[in-house]
């Protein structure tokens, strides 16, 4: 017999053992797991996806697709979104299996049984924004690295604290920009870094509004596959209803940041990653904006937005607009066409120009999950690294704050806070028990 068909034996016994022992037959040293391919077994990453929805599901199969990848669990407090995640893992593993049958993957409901598997390397969080830091956080604690879906976090003390604690135990992190992954985002920043369009001056993200507010919603009963209670998790207390939930999460400010936080981690992720300001923030910010005060959603509708620089580009935000983000200077400007990555330029000749061996190069990916999978096994900081996350996504907060308070703020990006007392306490929302950052 080969020494696969050897291995595959033993795995079929390891198993049936566990099992005739009352235990669970696929928990199994996660570097033995592994259907045949490629990729020996013991190179791949094992990996469980928390957080399982759309975006979440989204995201497992991205991943489940790397050959350097295996995957062995799903969770999620809603059980239909779990057990659907499941059975696509295990349809796909079944596709590569010579039986064509595959029995591999554990659904979990609480995430911390997840982090407790010694097996398993890496999570992938795609929960709503309120869970990003904790889970982010306790599982860089467990040893795992991390991709975790943008926003960073929900607020900024909450991604400072993902920030030292990802740093404190030496997990590679990457934030779900992916964006900032795109061949052609990447192109035009470099031309933007390296002067082809003068000096760069403004940048304008346009980022319009797909969903309207809607009136207050009536309770409803809990379904009974979802744990609405750990779904709120650190949240206050509020009545079930559908609209309060999945999708809809992020138009709430109890979970998220609207538009801002939405779409906004994506194209002011970019202006960040044009402008060469990654590893800061803005020193000014002032804004207005439409947060209505009747019905369930009651994130900003409608908005405008400034911020400074110390550098002294400004970025300017509006409700409207192609979806993207455009940097001017003073001999022509680029446009990036966000979600579909299309380019336009003044002078259109900008787009033919090619990046010199002497001139900044930002480098390529093979794609935003491969690049985090190579990361993990290199050890090396991904294309959004987790100050990346936390830059970019204190950003669109701090636009959040000016705008709810309908003032002009100056922000220490070194200390992290504004000038303002009552900016100052809206940094954070409190926790509902037992959930805490420390």
């Amino acid at each position: 017999m080969s020494k696969r068909v050897n291995r595959r034996d033993f795995l079929k016994r390891a198993a049936g053992a566990a099992v005739a022992a009352g235990g669970f037959p696929y928990i199994i040293p996660g570097r033995a797991l592994g259907l045949d391919g490629a990729v020996a077994p013991s190179n791949r990453i094992v990996m469980a996806s928390i957080g399982v929805g759309g975006q979440g599901t989204y995201d497992t199969m991205a991943l489940v697709n790397i050959p350097d990848v295996q995957y062995v669990a799903v969770c999620d407090v809603d059980r239909e979104h779990c057990a659907a995640a499941a059975a696509k893992v295990t349809d796909f593993y079944a596709s590569k299996s010579p039986d064509g049958k595959y029995e591999g993957i554990t659904q979990y409901h609480d995430f911390r049984e997840v982090l407790d598997r010694k097996d398993i390397d890496a999570v992938m969080i795609a929960t709503p924004d309120h869970w990003h830091a904790l889970i982010s956080i306790a599982a860089a604690r467990a040893g795992k690295d991390i991709y975790c879906e943008k926003p960073l976090a929900n607020s900024i003390p909450e991604g400072r604290a993902v920030v030292d604690t990802v740093r404190r135990y030496g997990r590679v992190f990457q934030t779900g920009s992916h964006e900032r992954s795109r061949d052609n985002a990447r192109f035009a920043c470099e031309l933007v870094r390296n002067g082809r369009i003068g000096k760069l001056h403004t940048i304008t993200v346009n980022m319009p509004i797909q969903n309207g507010p809607i009136p207050n919603q009536p309770p409803m009963p809990v379904p009974p596959h979802f744990d609405y209670d750990f779904w709120l998790g650190p949240a206050p207390d509020a009545p079930y209803t559908e609209k309060r939930c999945h999708f809809w999460f992020r138009y709430i400010l109890d979970y998220s940041g609207g538009e801002i936080t939405d779409r906004g981690a994506h194209i002011m992720d970019l202006a960040q990653l044009g402008n060469g300001t990654d590893d800061t923030t803005p020193i000014a910010v002032r804004g207005s904006g439409y947060f209505p005060s009747d019905g369930l959603f009651n994130t900003a509708m409608d908005y405008e937005f400034e911020l400074e620089y110390a550098n002294g580009v400004i970025m300017r935000g509006v409700c409207g607009g192609a979806r993207g983000v455009r940097f001017e200077g003073d001999k022509g400007w680029i446009f990036i066409h966000v979600h579909e990555g299309t380019l336009e330029a003044d002078p259109p000749s900008l787009l033919k120009e090619r990046i010199g061996p002497g001139e900044l190069s930002l480098g390529r990916s093979r794609g935003h999950h491969v690049n985090f999978i190579e990361c993990v096994k290199s050890r090396r900081d991904p294309m959004a690294p987790v100050e990346v996350g936390y830059h970019s996504a204190t950003i669109c907060h701090m636009v959040n704050i000016a705008m709810r308070l309908g003032k002009p703020l100056r922000w220490d990006p070194v200390k992290e806070q504004f000038d303002d007392p009552a900016a100052n306490r809206m940094m954070q929302p409190s926790m509902r028990a037992p959930w805490r950052l420390g």
